[in-house]
């Protein structure tokens, strides 16, 4: 598959995706491989990287490299660094993808809770995008960092307050980066993708086919995204092709968010303890 790329777009290009296991991490990985790249995938979870990997191998063949980290720890980041730069060189774009998110009442959520995402979202898109620059300023090379965001990043949204929080900075430290390391040839974007229907984060966010289809109809498109489209849009933003292109946040949501306010603000037209009972319908089961 080449699509609209030439099929050497990425070619010689190494790119690191964090929650490069599953959903859109994954899928980013598979079309930046069709596209000539090498790529490294990480997440917390070695069982699912390791079945990532698996499934990128049977379809490309080239190996994956992949490291079970997780961002929040910036030791860890920087080991994993490491290994990457000695075992899988030298590195060319990042893409910042790990996230957690949760809907909860904000007056009922533990600072457990909302630390858990913040740390992920905002200090983990920070300590991975700190240590790839610091590598490429020293080696005076350049370099692409690419940060997924949501479009709630700059309307905000009821009931996803520490996600809403998080990716607002990440959103502000895209910019901001973009500026500051711009003469060190470092180029920074966001993209912020609508709804795309991916394995986990879809059962938590949209659990029901009521709220499937109420997601769907604010949708001025009509329909949900595609992953492929949303990993073309990645392909694009870590290419030369996007090469004057940065501090940019590229929005993928067939204008939902124009439409439209925060994407969960919704339930506040219901009764509040009929959101709060079906919340607490949502959480695992222990």
């Amino acid at each position: 598959m080449t699509g609209i790329f030439r099929p050497d777009l990425l070619e010689n290009r190494h790119a690191l995706i964090t929650g490069g296991g599953s959903g859109l991490g994954l899928a980013m990985a598979r079309r930046f491989r069709e596209l000539g790249a090498r790529v490294t995938i990480c997440g917390r979870s070695r069982e699912r990287l390791d079945e990532a990997a698996k499934q990128l191998e049977a379809e490309e063949g080239e190996p994956v490299f992949r490291l079970a980290v997780d961002v929040r720890d910036p030791d860890e980041v920087r080991d994993a660094m490491d290994r990457i730069r000695k075992e899988a060189g030298s590195l060319d774009a990042v893409v910042n993808n790990a996230a957690g998110n949760f809907l909860a009442p904000t007056e009922e959520l533990s600072p457990n809770g909302f630390d858990a995402v913040v740390r992920t979202v905002l200090h983990g898109t920070f300590h991975v995008s700190a240590e790839a620059a610091r590598s490429w300023i020293q080696a005076e090379r350049p370099g692409n960092i690419l940060n997924i965001l949501t479009t709630y990043a700059w309307t905000g949204s009821a009931f996803v307050i520490p996600s809403a929080a998080a990716k607002a900075g990440v959103l502000a430290m895209t910019r901001s980066l973009a500026v500051e390391w711009a003469e060190y040839g470092i180029r920074v974007n966001g993209m912020a993708p609508g709804a795309f229907p991916t394995e986990g984060a879809w059962e938590r966010l949209l659990p029901t086919e009521e709220m499937e289809e109420e997601a769907r109809s604010r949708v001025p498109l009509g329909r949900f995204g595609d992953v492929s489209e949303l990993a073309d849009m990645a392909a694009y933003l870590i290419s030369d092709g996007s090469g004057y292109m940065t501090g940019e946040c590229v929005t993928l949501d067939g204008g939902a968010w124009l439409a439209s306010g925060g994407l969960f603000n919704r339930l506040t037209r219901q009764p509040r303890e009929e959101v709060k009972e079906f919340l607490e319908s949502l959480k695992p089961k222990r």
